[in-house]
């Protein structure tokens, strides 16, 4: 939703940041955050089907939007709980990903799984661990998701790839 008026006046918004006229409040478009869990399962990666847009009916690892106060790790332990039901700790940053004319920041860590079974709840119409071999690269989600997942396989063999903005490389 794009602001048209002033949050702290009131007044008509204009110009480019939106500025207000009257306080000279600027409304910045803030980019969204995205906090997410790669991590294996049963001798496999664990992905869900998403059944919601963007990117319904096709593959990614658990994770959503950070909220507003919210760390972003403990954002990413959150997204996991409520999209598969099990509890991950965190074991390091993966990586980072964002792209031209996108309005989110993916942050995707790499997990380990602590307690229950991951399985699909209310947003993913299935979910499953897929071995190495078998990963859908064509029916991935998002660029994000390919790029996060081909990371994950470099960083499991080489440790000094983790952590790293893409862009960086």
């Amino acid at each position: 939703m794009i602001e048209r008026h002033c949050v702290r006046c009131g007044h008509l918004l204009s110009g480019e940041p939106p500025t207000c006229p009257e306080c000279g409040h600027v409304h910045y478009r803030d980019p969204k955050v995205a906090a997410c869990v790669v991590f294996r399962w049963q001798r496999g990666v664990f992905l869900t089907r998403r059944g919601i847009e963007p990117g319904y009916g096709r593959w990614t690892y658990p994770g959503g939007y950070v909220d507003r106060g919210e760390i972003v790790e403990a954002a990413a332990v959150r997204e996991t709980r409520e999209e598969t039901g099990c509890e991950v700790r965190l074991d390091d940053l993966l990586g980072l990903y964002s792209y031209p004319g996108q309005t989110a920041i993916i942050v995707v860590y790499r997990g380990t799984v602590v307690a229950g079974e991951p399985h699909a709840l209310h947003e993913s119409l299935e979910a499953r661990s897929f071995p190495d071999d078998a990963i859908p690269w064509g029916d991935l989600a998002f660029p994000s998701t390919q790029e996060a997942l081909h990371d994950f396989f470099a960083a499991e063999r080489d440790p000094s790839r983790r952590g790293r903005s893409r862009n960086l490389r």
